[in-house]
């Protein structure tokens, strides 16, 4: 397990395959100098909920990973978090299995955008 950790001093424990993934996607829009949320559901074991941080360039941010070999990145799933970045609920962290759901997905059908909106709205 690795961690984000927040320029406040907040730790957050991601899987180290998650947390690279979220570190390429984010280091991504902080060099184009965008500003953005990034949203996450707790899980009901960790106490529920959810969590959203405002990212941005001014903000300091580090990834601690536990394994010293960067894990192989899919493709599928940075641009499932790449997209899901441009609504207003900023960046969702989904799992590589919706991530892959939504890049199968035509985007045009309204069954698709259901889904991906049901995804997101599980999120929050």
């Amino acid at each position: 397990m690795g961690f984000l950790l927040y320029s406040d001093g907040s730790e957050y424990e991601f899987d180290d395959r998650t947390l690279a993934h979220l570190k390429v996607a984010i280091t991504s829009k902080l060099r184009l100098k965008e500003g953005f949320l990034l949203s996450w559901r707790v899980p009901a074991e960790e106490g529920g909920g959810r969590v959203s941080l405002w990212l941005s360039p001014a903000i300091a941010l580090q990834f601690r990973f536990t394994d010293a070999t960067p894990p192989a990145l899919n493709r599928k799933w940075l641009e499932g978090l790449s997209r899901s970045s441009h609504g207003p609920r900023g960046m969702i962290v989904l799992s590589e299995e919706d991530a892959e759901k939504l890049s199968e997905s035509d985007l045009s059908d309204p069954q698709a955008q259901k889904h991906i909106q049901k995804a997101l709205d599980e999120v929050g």
